[in-house]
């Protein structure tokens, strides 16, 4: 017998026993990684008009090449922070049930998200690491997955190797900007026989949320120091100034 009706019946009984759901909060959806109108509704997507430097989103459009305080006054090393939407409710449960529930698939729901960012002339994808002792309680690096989704989507190669965690650190969850800064100051570095992967490419960091900046600065400055041409941040959630 042809295996294609075969496998077409088997597909549809799975989806009348097991309909997808929206990845906020479980309602039925019509298909997978679709969300249901109430949480879309309550996602914000950002997008230009943001600011030159970091991507920060304008309340109107200042022109293409306008600045925010922040990067005028202390311009950044990396090439950008592109987030597919602002922190809130319902970005912030698909972020901790990914990391801290175990729920992988959420990473291909981000990463559908975040394709529509990603650079022009992207060649690398490199994501945030976990200290080992780190990944081997967690059992993966959910940064690395969404890097893994993203490279599947657009074709651009992932390296979830070429940068490294060498010190483990306490959670950065409930510390200030500064203190964070401290924490993760050296924890990252390139070894000298990868560099070569890095030299001259334009590299994009893939995290799930971007919050002070403190971890994706460190990483930055790493992947620099080793030869990057560029590092844009990419990332599924940004916590923005005016979110609690």
């Amino acid at each position: 017998m042809p295996l294609r009706p075969i496998a077409g019946a088997v597909r549809t009984i799975i989806a009348l026993l097991l309909p997808p759901r929206c990845p906020g909060c479980g309602e039925p959806v019509g298909a997978d990684h679709r969300f249901c109108a109430t949480c879309w509704t309550e996602l914000r997507f950002l997008a230009p008009p943001w600011c030159a430097g970091c991507h920060l989103p304008f309340d109107y459009d200042r022109g293409p090449e306008a600045r925010c305080a922040t990067c005028l006054a202390r311009p950044p090393r990396h090439a950008g922070i592109r987030a597919a939407v602002a922190y809130g409710p319902v970005a912030g449960a698909l972020a901790v049930r990914l990391k801290h529930g175990g729920q992988i698939a959420l990473a291909e729901t981000m990463a559908r998200a975040m394709a529509r960012l990603m650079p022009e002339g992207a060649e690398l994808l490199v994501s945030v690491p976990l200290h080992r002792w780190r990944l081997w309680r967690r059992g993966f690096n959910q940064s690395a997955l969404i890097a893994a989704a993203l490279a599947r989507r657009t074709g651009v190669r992932h390296d979830p190797f070429v940068l490294r965690r060498w010190r483990a650190t306490r959670l950065l969850r409930g510390l200030g900007r500064r203190e964070r800064a401290r924490t993760v100051r050296g924890v990252f570095a390139v070894r000298a026989v990868d560099r070569e992967r890095l030299r001259g490419r334009a590299v994009v960091l893939v995290d799930d949320v971007y919050t002070t900046g403190a971890t994706a600065e460190g990483c930055v400055r790493a992947l620099l120091a080793a030869g990057a041409r560029s590092v844009t941040i990419l990332c599924w959630a940004r916590v923005l100034a005016s979110d609690d």
